[in-house]
C-alpha cells in the first residue's frame, strides 16, 4: 500500500509541475494540433509525425518539453487519422483502417457529426485506460527487471527484433526477420562499444559514430511515404458533417462496456513489442463483432464497430509504451521513433530508466488525452478544412521539413546523404513488402544487443553457456527460439495437428 501512495503521490507531483508550467500548454496545443492534422491528412502517420518533430526538438530543447511534444503529436495523429476515415473512407493512418468501416457509411447516413463526437470520446477514454495501465504495470515489471544482466538483455532485445519481424511482415515472416537482421547489422557500424574498434567504416570518419538515429528515422518512415503518397494521390468523395458533434451523456453511457473492453484490447495488444495501433484496432474490431449483439451490422454503420476500433487504437498508445520504459523495446512504430528521442537525449529506457521520467510521461499523456478531447470536440470544422488541402501541395512541405530535422540534429550534409540513402532502400523494401518497423528497431536495439552480448562472452571466457546457466536468460532463450521454430514449416505443421488434436 505504502508503495502505491508513493507513486500516486510522484504522479501527483509530476502532473502539478507539468500544469503550472505556462510553457507546458504552448507545447501541448501546438503539438497535438500537428499531431492530429497529421493524421487527418491522408498520407500521413502518427510516425512521421514523431519522427519529425524528433529532428526539430529531440535534443535541442529540455526533456520535459520534448517528451511533450512528441507524445502530444503521437495522441493527436492517431486520434486524427479518424476525421478522413469517417468523411473520406479514406484512412488517415493505417490505425484507422478499421474505423473506416463503419465511419464512412455512418457519415453518409447523416450521423457523421455523431459518430466524430463518440469517437473523440472513445478515444480519450481509450488513451486513459491505456495511460492508468501503464502506470500500474509499469513499476511491477520494473521491479522484475532490476535482476536482468548482460545475457538476459541481449536475449531481450533479439527477442524485440524477432517478434517485431514476426508480427509485422504481410506475407513471410522471413521478411520482417531479414528486416530485423539489416537494422541490427546497420547497428554493429562504428566504434565496438567494447574495445573501441572502427568497424565496416572503410576510412570514413562519419562512420565512427555509426548510423545517427534520426537520419535513419527520417529515411525509413518519411521518405518512402512521400514517394508513395505524391505516386498514388488519395481521392475521395467528403460528406458534409452533419449533426451534433458533442455527444449526449447518456449515449456516452450506453456505449461504455465496448469502449471500456475495446482499451482492454487495445492496451494489451499495445505492449506486445513491435506490433502498433493498426494491429490494435482490427484485433479489437474482430472481438467486437464476435461478441456483439448486432455483429451483423458491423461493415454496414455500426457505432459499436467504429468505437471498438477507435478507443483501441488510442488505448495501444500507453500499452506501446510499457515494453519501451521497462524493456527498451518499442511496441509500436511510433514508440520506436520515441525512443529515437530518448536516445539522443542520453535516456536509455529499461531497468536502468530513471522513475520520474515514467511519472513524467504519465502525466504528459493525461494533459495530451484531455487536449485532444478538447480540440476534437470544438475544432473539428479547422480539421476537416484541413482534409482539403491537395497532397501534392502539403507532401513537398513535409519532404522539406523532414530534410531539416534531419539536417538540424548532427548539422551535417552527409545526414542528408544517409537519410536518402535510407529512404530509397526503405522505398524498395516497401515495394517487395519488406516491413519497415523491424530495420528501424534493429537498428535501434542492434546497440544494445551487441554491447550486451560481447559483455556476456568476456564475463564468460566465451562460454555460451551464460546464455543457459540463469534462469532468466535460459527462459528467454527459449522464447527466442521457440519463435523461430514456430515460423518454420516443420513448426507450423507440429502446431496445426495439436490444434486438430481434441483435448
Amino acid at each position: 500500500m505504502e508503495f502505491v501512495l508513493n507513486q500516486l503521490s510522484g504522479f501527483g507531483g509530476a502532473f502539478v509541475a507539468l500544469v503550472v508550467d505556462p510553457l507546458t500548454y504552448a507545447y501541448l496545443i501546438t503539438s497535438v494540433f500537428l499531431g492530429i492534422a497529421f493524421g487527418a491528412l491522408p498520407g500521413l502517420t502518427a510516425t512521421l509525425a514523431v519522427t519529425i518533430l524528433t529532428g526539430f526538438f529531440g535534443n535541442k530543447i529540455p526533456l520535459d518539453y520534448s517528451l511533450i511534444a512528441l507524445l502530444g503529436a503521437y495522441v493527436g495523429a492517431i486520434y486524427g487519422g479518424s476525421y478522413p476515415s469517417i468523411l473520406l473512407n479514406i484512412p488517415g493512418t493505417a490505425a484507422s483502417a478499421a474505423t473506416a468501416m463503419d465511419g464512412y457509411p455512418l457519415a453518409k447516413a447523416g450521423r457523421g457529426g455523431e459518430a466524430l463526437g463518440l469517437t473523440t470520446t472513445a478515444s480519450f477514454i481509450g488513451t486513459v485506460i491505456g495511460t492508468l495501465a501503464l502506470l500500474i504495470f509499469v513499476w511491477v515489471l520494473l521491479l522484475i527487471s532490476k535482476n536482468i544482466a548482460s545475457p538476459e538483455k541481449a536475449l531481450l532485445a533479439l527477442f524485440g527484433i524477432l517478434l517485431s519481424g514476426t508480427l509485422m511482415s504481410e506475407d513471410l515472416v522471413i521478411k520482417g526477420w531479414i528486416a530485423g537482421l539489416i537494422g541490427l547489422a546497420m547497428a554493429m557500424v562504428g566504434l565496438d562499444p567494447i574495445l573501441s574498434e572502427p568497424r565496416y567504416t572503410f576510412g570514413w570518419s562519419y562512420m565512427l559514430s555509426g548510423f545517427q538515429v534520426v537520419p535513419v528515422l527520417m529515411g525509413a518512415f518519411a521518405v518512402p511515404q512521400i514517394i508513395e503518397g505524391l505516386r498514388h494521390t488519395a481521392t475521395g468523395t467528403m460528406v458534409a458533417l452533419k449533426g451534433r458533434v458533442v455527444p449526449k451523456l447518456g449515449v456516452v453511457r450506453k456505449y461504455l462496456p465496448t469502449i471500456g473492453r475495446s482499451g482492454v484490447i487495445g492496451t494489451g495488444v499495445g505492449a506486445l513489442p513491435g506490433v502498433g495501433e493498426d494491429v490494435a484496432g482490427w484485433v479489437s474490431y474482430g472481438v467486437g463483432k464476435t461478441v456483439s449483439k448486432e455483429g451483423d451490422t458491423f461493415g454496414k454503420g455500426s457505432m459499436e464497430g467504429l468505437l471498438s476500433s477507435e478507443t483501441a487504437n488510442n488505448a495501444c498508445i500507453g500499452g506501446a509504451l510499457i515494453p519501451l520504459l521497462v524493456l527498451g523495446i518499442p511496441g509500436s512504430p511510433p514508440a520506436a521513433a520515441l525512443m529515437g528521442a530518448f536516445k539522443i537525449n542520453n535516456v536509455i529506457p529499461g531497468p536502468t530508466i530513471d522513475p520520474e521520467i515514467i511519472l513524467r510521461v504519465v502525466a504528459i499523456m493525461v494533459l495530451a488525452s484531455f487536449t485532444m478531447f478538447i480540440m476534437g470536440l470544438f475544432t473539428a470544422k479547422i480539421f476537416i478544412r484541413i482534409l482539403r488541402i491537395p497532397q501534392t501541395v502539403f507532401l513537398p512541405v513535409v519532404m522539406v521539413l523532414t530534410t531539416i530535422g534531419s539536417f538540424s540534429v548532427g548539422g551535417g550534409i552527409n545526414d542528408l546523404y544517409l537519410m536518402l540513402a535510407v529512404g530509397f532502400v526503405a522505398y524498395f523494401m516497401n515495394l517487395m513488402k519488406y516491413p519497415i518497423a523491424p530495420l528501424v528497431i534493429g537498428v535501434i536495439l542492434g546497440g544494445l544487443f551487441d554491447e550486451t552480448l560481447r559483455r556476456s562472452l568476456l564475463l564468460s571466457d566465451g562460454d555460451l553457456v551464460v546464455f543457459v546457466s540463469r534462469p532468466g536468460a535460459a527462459i528467454l532463450l527459449m522464447l527466442n527460439l521457440a519463435l523461430v521454430l514456430s515460423q518454420l514449416p516443420l513448426g507450423k505443421r507440429l502446431l496445426a495437428r495439436m490444434k486438430r488434436t481434441p483435448a
